[in-house]
């Protein structure tokens, strides 16, 4: 059991680290007031091959593992950059894992080489007002006319819809009382975002100002059958797919945040002077830092044995669920405790950690409520009866 980064991991977390260290503190603090999606940093990116990670090098990508990707998105968090550096490309790393999986050859031709090259951004319309998590409950209709879908409902939280040129779109296609299971009857479609069909509501909120999240409103818009992913009715199969690299992702980029707002605190103890010695020689700053500073270890190891788990190919839900629970949890102490090893300054936005802390929420509630997280584990680990 190797616990060490090899050669190319470490090149990986140098490469993107170079990247990143052009985008400083004050490049997302500026977004961070004024909003507007970072497209100079995704394009730097782009430019570097980066967003192609792991989209199969036959279409222009990298072909690595989900691992790999993992300590590329821990390191762009954990630049400073934070859930806005590290939302701004993760779509493209998870995002179109199923159109590799179940896209036909002349379909993966044609979607994923604009997504790698950066020419083309993408956003998923999964969740819906009314449903939440129950995704077996979607309203959202695609009726089949001849050659072509006609998409009528609404879609909630969907990110960088205000700038996306792509939709990766699950609606219902047969109607809930005519399946034999709620599973099925959903298909999945991938095609061009049409905003004479698609109404788009940008929603104001805590933070991550500089990628947006909106609902959507289909009216008639219109998919060619060309660009259904798979066969019809099978889309919540096909999602899945996608379902645990992004848990993955989401809690590399959670332990990076944790780690930048960590390292903050630790520096701002050393040489913040009150009664005259520096606050970090008392227990009660010192400790809860180093509380954090294990849940983050711990969190992290948890992350790659979901990662590497999936990159073998293994059954990996519950690591990659526990992975997400974890760093968000380890991620959100330890920017709270960044803000209060801070003191008053911890409130102001000069000093970054009250960023930090915002942002840290994004994991805690998405894509999946620990509460739901803990009764899957419940059921899959312990064998415990179905609550959900």
């Amino acid at each position: 059991m190797d616990f060490e980064l090899n050669a190319n991991q470490e090149s990986i977390r140098d490469a993107v680290a170079k990247i990143c260290s052009r985008f400083d503190d004050a490049y997302w603090l500026k977004k961070d007031k004024e909003g507007g999606f970072p497209a100079d940093f995704h394009k730097a990116m782009a430019d570097a091959g980066w967003l192609g990670i792991c989209i199969p090098e036959e279409y222009g990508g990298a072909g690595l593992g989900i691992m790999d990707a993992a300590i590329m998105m821990r390191t762009v968090s954990e630049s400073g950059a934070g859930m806005s550096g590290a939302s701004a490309i993760h779509m493209n790393v998870f995002g179109l894992n199923p159109v590799v999986v179940f896209g036909t050859p002349e379909q993966c031709r044609r979607m994923l080489p604009g997504i790698v090259s950066g020419k083309e951004r993408s956003c998923f319309a999964v969740t819906e007002p009314n449903t939440g998590l129950n995704t077996t409950q979607l309203k959202t209709r695609a009726v089949r006319q001849g050659d072509k879908y006609v998409v009528n409902g609404q879609k909630v939280w969907i990110s960088t819809a205000q700038v996306a040129e792509k939709i990766l779109l699950l609606a219902r296609t047969t109607p809930l009382e005519e399946v034999k299971s709620a599973t099925h009857g959903l298909s999945l479609f991938y095609t061009d975002f049409d905003r004479k069909k698609i109404a788009v509501h940008e929603i104001e909120k805590m933070g991550r100002k500089s990628v947006d999240s909106n609902e959507l409103f289909f009216e008639n818009f219109e998919i060619p059958v060309e660009d259904r992913l798979g066969e019809e009715g099978k889309g919540f199969e096909y999602i899945l797919h996608g379902m645990n690299p992004e848990r993955i992702l989401i809690a590399a980029e959670a332990v990076g945040l944790g780690e930048v707002a960590l390292k903050r605190a630790a520096e701002y103890a050393k040489g913040r002077v009150v009664f005259n010695r520096p606050i970090g020689m008392n227990q009660a700053i010192q400790h809860p830092l180093a509380k954090s500073w294990m849940e983050l270890e711990a969190a992290w190891l948890m992350t790659l044995s979901a990662a590497w788990q999936y990159d073998k190919g293994l059954p990996c839900g519950p690591a990659a669920n526990s992975a997400k629970y974890l760093a968000a949890e380890a991620g959100f102490h330890a920017c709270e405790q960044a803000v209060m090893t801070h003191g008053g300054f911890g409130y102001a936005k000069e000093f970054h950690v009250e960023r930090y802390l915002r942002e840290s929420l994004i994991p805690r509630v998405a894509p999946v409520s620990r509460e739901l997280i803990l009764s899957f584990i419940a059921e899959k680990a312990l064998g415990l009866p179905k609550s959900y």
